[in-house]
């Protein structure tokens, strides 16, 4: 597909589609997530760099056993939560552990292309 086809592209009513530019946007950033745990990029969105000044506590510089283990507490109900206990019951103890590797790296490291 050239850049004139994806210029030229329309939808079934003759409109001119972003479905073509936004597939491409989202192949382009693919490889700085291809090695993301799945579920971990998620995380991100709510617990962003400490230099957001959310309420919600980055995730940034903590280790994975630090991330795991409120990841259990929130699953077993040890540890009381708004959304966080179920969202850590959609996650097994295999993947709760992958996403807190993924997430212990450094940012860069995260973000870095292959």
């Amino acid at each position: 597909m050239t850049s004139h086809d994806l210029s030229a592209s329309k939808d079934r009513r003759g409109r001119r589609s972003l479905a073509p530019v936004l597939l491409m946007t989202l192949v382009a950033s693919a490889p700085a997530w291809a090695d993301a745990a799945p579920g971990a990029a998620a995380c991100t969105g709510c617990h962003g760099p400490a230099a957001l000044g959310s309420a919600i506590p980055s995730l940034d510089g903590h280790a994975a056993a630090d991330i795991v283990a409120p990841m259990q507490a929130f699953r077993s109900g040890e540890r009381e939560a708004t959304v966080m206990d179920r969202i850590a019951r959609g996650f097994t103890e295999e993947e709760t552990r992958a996403i807190a590797e993924w997430l212990a790296k450094p940012e860069a490291a995260r973000h870095a292309k292959p």
